[in-house]
């Protein structure tokens, strides 16, 4: 059949139910339609039901809450930050808005997290200088737990401040407990194709009541305590909206379910694609992880068949099914053209050899068998 013949299977669509509206509907009613209200403070204590943390401020985006989170780390201008290559691009770019520069540290196999071997090189290379980097930024890629255990073992021997990027790991835990919650600052994002959505949107955690204090205050453009508008510090338009966070409590309520199908997803594609040649399945759980399986991503191996993930992605375009390549190493792009990075072949073979496929928490059977006849296909 035709492309055309079918609707579009997206990568990781927003899925909404009926508790936003409800939200919704009462910040209407109540006139609630300004960047303050009931919605976002209900929403931050949400999230620090969920997670655990102590405070909780919601804002636009996950870069909003990774800029804010760096510069309550007091980075600046001709600090050095560390931070994984084998990231999304908002990782990196707020350590640019704060004049620093990057060291990218490259993954292991594994997770495709950071390498805590890697890691230590990079602090011992930069100690023999007489440098010390003024934070690392941990990211968890695709739902997947860091090496916590390890890696914030390395970061406290060489006193190196934690910020965690949980942006696609919200609902996923380490021995038990939220990620997010294991640095000085948490961050999520609440992006259209997270499991967790407030159309854009995101939020810093921090058990520092000081930090929230100041990180609330720089996000409302940082105005002085006066009865006119007086700014004695730099500020931004950071705060999340009363109606996105409505949004938010209502899918805070779905998140568990959320989580759950995600990695029914994760399985069904396992069990049904067992056997395609050269197929596997990636990243793995570290011992004590539980991930929340926000993308399912496979690696090609070239050893085994000849089909490339280009030629897969193309395929299941031809049935009107995205996918998606695995993240470009940020080392390799022009922007970071000349940035210092440790490492840096795990995440190329990860980046050339990898594709994430339709994970979408309202995909159906019917839509999951679509997929893996499709690529079935082409094998």
């Amino acid at each position: 059949m035709r492309s055309q013949d079918y609707d579009r299977l997206y990568l990781s669509p927003p899925h909404l139910g009926r508790h936003e509206l409800n939200y919704l509907h009462k910040a209407i009613e109540d006139n609630w339609v300004a960047p303050a209200g009931p919605n976002l403070d209900g929403f931050e204590r949400d999230i620090c039901e969920f997670t655990g943390a102590r405070h909780c401020v919601a804002l636009t985006s996950g870069t909003a809450a990774i800029h804010l989170g760096l510069r309550l780390l007091d980075v600046g201008p001709g600090d050095e930050v560390l931070c994984p290559s084998f990231t999304f691009v908002a990782t990196a770019n707020p350590i640019l808005y704060l004049g620093a520069t990057p060291v990218f540290i490259d993954s292991e196999a594994e997770t495709w997290n950071i390498c805590p071997e890697r890691l230590r090189e990079a602090l011992e290379e930069r100690q023999r200088q007489g440098r010390r980097p003024k934070a690392l930024i941990l990211v968890h890629l695709y739902g997947m737990p860091a090496r916590l255990r390890e890696i914030r073992a390395v970061a406290a021997e060489f006193g190196v401040p934690l910020l965690e990027d949980a942006a696609e790991a919200l609902g996923a835990r380490y021995e038990g407990q939220p990620l997010g919650t294991f640095g000085d600052v948490g961050v999520f994002s609440f992006n259209g194709n997270k499991i967790l959505t407030t159309s854009g949107g995101g939020a810093l955690v921090t058990n520092n009541p000081d930090w929230a204090r100041k990180a609330r205050f720089w996000a409302t453009q940082a105005k002085d305590d006066a009865p006119y508008y007086q700014h004695s510090e730099l500020g931004y338009n950071y705060r999340l909206s009363n109606l996105l966070a409505g949004i938010g409590r209502g899918q805070m309520e779905l998140l568990e379910d959320r989580v759950k199908k995600r990695r029914e997803i994760f399985a069904w594609y396992q069990k049904h694609l067992a056997g395609v040649p050269g197929l596997r399945f990636g990243p793995t759980e570290p011992t004590g992880g539980r991930s929340n399986r926000w993308l399912t991503t496979i690696l090609l191996n070239p050893t085994e068949t000849t089909v490339t993930p280009e030629q897969l992605r193309r395929h299941l375009e031809t049935h009107n099914i995205e996918s998606r390549p695995l993240w470009k190493p940020l080392h390799l792009q022009p922007l970071f053209a000349a940035t210092p990075c440790f490492g840096g072949k795990v995440c190329e073979r990860l980046f050339t050899h990898g594709l994430c496929l339709p994970s979408g928490s309202a995909m159906t059977e019917a839509d999951l068998r679509r997929v893996a006849e499709a690529i079935r296909e082409l094998f």
